[in-house]
């Protein structure tokens, strides 16, 4: 396993993942407007700004070469987007993809508290890592999402 940032070559690579992934698991759930809002959301375009003026930095999982999971992180301190090849679930991969987010805030913002907007198929995945939720479920703008804290 090997997690690297996602470079501009990679980029598409791990939008196509995200969106596949998002439409299997998050898309029924949501409504029209929900999945329209996501797809603005990892525009291609929007993205690559973000990351070349370092508002988001994505972190891939390789698994010999492969892209398997993308891990987004906005702020350095909030996951807004962690998503990993469906054949590839419950292998470590989300884990690994946090932990390595884990490492870069403990050297960069070391009181900073980590934290997320879970989808509902997430939650359970979460909390696993060690998040708890904050608040209630939430929708805004058709996304679905619970806000969660991590908690050392």
């Amino acid at each position: 396993m090997e997690i690297k940032i996602i470079s501009e070559e990679t980029l598409e690579e791990a939008l196509d993942l995200i969106w596949s992934v998002f439409l299997e698991f998050e898309g029924p759930e949501y409504t029209e407007e929900g999945i329209n809002e996501f797809k603005k959301t990892i525009d291609f375009n929007s993205i690559l700004e973000k990351v070349k003026a370092n508002q988001v930095i994505l972190w891939g999982c390789f698994l010999e070469g492969t892209l398997a999971g993308v891990l987004g992180i906005r702020d350095k301190t909030h996951i807004c987007l962690l998503f990993v090849r469906k054949e590839l679930h419950k292998q470590g991969i989300a884990k690994g993809l946090f932990q390595k987010m884990k490492e870069i805030c403990e050297i960069e913002s070391p009181a900073a508290k980590i934290t997320v907007n879970s989808s509902p198929y997430a939650v359970q995945i979460y909390r696993r890592l060690g998040f708890s939720a904050t608040d209630k479920e939430q929708t805004v703008n058709g996304i679905r999402f619970t806000p969660m804290e991590y908690f050392e």
